[in-house]
């Protein structure tokens, strides 16, 4: 019985998942209105139903990839932070990142942070969202005082998605991006008096 039962939950979890990389893949060729159960289901060859018994539809889809995103953003960072030689390295090298991933990954960013989700950041998000802003907190906080770090890592890191989205918008020149990223740099770096 419990191997039979594992079994089940196996093949159910590969079916999830199989769903999960089928929207991303969509979405990152044809953008996410082209994301549907309907297309879901014909691309994969499971019913309708089958996906609705995984999800209750598309908004809990894009929740999946962006918590799914999430982990992967963080386990990047994460590495990067690591391996700086100085807060001021692990800065730079978070902002670079972090604004390369909103531009090569467009879909998965924008599951994560524009799309509406059923996620929710704070005390009560999951795991992978936590460990996200935790890195960024990891990279942020050597520069926050006087300033709570955390509050701090919130107008940094609304600081990099407003520049993230505009970027990714054609509203800034893209000739400039490094020159921003080092302004920002300068600017956090500065008021922490390094």
């Amino acid at each position: 019985m419990k191997v039979t039962q594992t079994r089940k939950e196996r093949e159910r979890s590969e079916r999830q998942q199989r769903i999960i990389d089928t929207a991303r893949e969509i979405a990152e060729t044809d953008g996410w209105d082209a994301v549907t159960v309907r297309k879901l289901a014909e691309r994969i060859e499971y019913s309708q139903p089958v996906l609705y018994s995984h999800f209750a539809g598309k908004d809990a889809i894009v929740s999946a990839v962006a918590e799914q995103g999430c982990a992967e953003l963080a386990a990047a960072l994460g590495d990067l932070v690591d391996t700086a030689g100085t807060p001021e390295a692990a800065l730079a090298v978070v902002v670079d990142a972090y604004l390369a991933f909103a531009r090569d990954s467009a879909a998965l960013y924008d599951a994560i942070f524009v799309l509406p989700t059923e996620l929710r950041f704070g005390p009560d998000a999951p795991q992978a969202l936590k460990d996200a802003f935790a890195v960024l907190a990891r990279a942020f906080a050597p520069f926050a005082p006087p300033d709570d770090a955390e509050t701090f890592t919130e107008v940094a890191w609304s600081t990099l998605h407003g520049l993230a989205t505009l970027d990714r918008g054609g509203r800034l020149r893209p000739d400039f991006r490094a020159q921003r990223a080092d302004i920002l740099v300068r600017g956090w770096t500065a008021r922490a008096g390094r």
